[in-house]
């Protein structure tokens, strides 16, 4: 692995984890119980996921900042570079090519980044885990899940949903990065606040499934199921969402 690939993989992993420890901190500081955050609310859990992807993508500039593998399968489809290194006076010197290699190359630090943001969000609120709270408000700091369980429905909303974010980073520019981490971070508020009521708004197959498996691997004190029977719809919903807005972005972009 070269120089920049090797950059851009340590990168989407640092993002990754950056994103994953603030958002699912966000959650477990609303719904885990002696918080100072407790019952802060939707608004807050959505502001603060929107933070955490400002804060990600800040971290991920060697990358290009996908953090999700939704957005990567998005530049894909689009035929659109995952990364460019851009010289003096504007010049592009080189570029990461949107190649199925790649592709998997970045899947896999995300994943990694996601399971280790997971674990850091666990140990900051280890105390908090340990007192009594509903397995599935545990799962909640990890995972998304439905209100209303209908998995053909959860799998539109999903869709949909990612959809928005990332039709919008392909009609914008090539990744996160090059609209700026606040225009990203308003997008994934704004979602959440619109779109994310019945499922959560995974919107990224890394942020539900690398902290579910953390989930089912760490000592949580009565963690209870992983939902592995859901897990499917926040992966498969996103990477759908991602095609078909990189292919429809691609279109509109001429």
């Amino acid at each position: 692995m070269d120089t920049l690939l090797m950059n851009a993989f340590w990168s989407e992993v640092i993002g990754t984890a950056t994103l994953i420890l603030l958002g699912a901190g966000v959650v477990a500081n609303v719904v885990l119980p002696k918080n100072k955050g407790f019952n802060g609310g939707w608004l807050l859990i959505n502001f603060g996921w929107g933070l955490a992807v400002f804060a990600g993508v800040f971290a991920a500039y060697k990358s290009g900042a996908h953090l999700n593998p939704a957005v990567t399968i998005g530049l894909f489809s689009a035929d659109m570079p995952f990364y460019s290194v851009t010289g003096p006076e504007g010049m592009v010197t080189a570029t990461i090519e949107p190649t199925v290699g790649n592709m998997f190359m970045y899947f896999a630090a995300e994943m990694i980044g996601a399971i280790i943001g997971a674990v850091l969000a666990f140990l900051a609120y280890k105390k908090h885990f340990d007192e009594d709270a509903p397995a599935a408000t545990k799962l909640a700091v990890f995972s998304t899940g439905p209100e209303i369980r209908s998995y053909a429905w959860n799998f539109v909303t999903e869709v949909l949903a990612t959809f928005v974010l990332v039709f919008f980073v392909v009609v914008s520019g090539e990744s996160p990065s090059g609209l700026g981490p606040l225009a990203v971070a308003l997008i994934v508020v704004g979602i959440g606040a619109s779109l994310g009521g019945p499922t959560g708004y995974a919107i990224n197959p890394a942020r539900d499934l690398g902290p579910r498996i953390a989930h089912a691997l760490l000592p949580i004190k009565g963690k209870g199921s992983s939902d592995w029977g859901y897990s499917w719809v926040p992966v498969a919903g996103p990477l759908v969402g991602g095609v078909i807005a990189g292919l429809l972005g691609a279109a509109y972009n001429g």
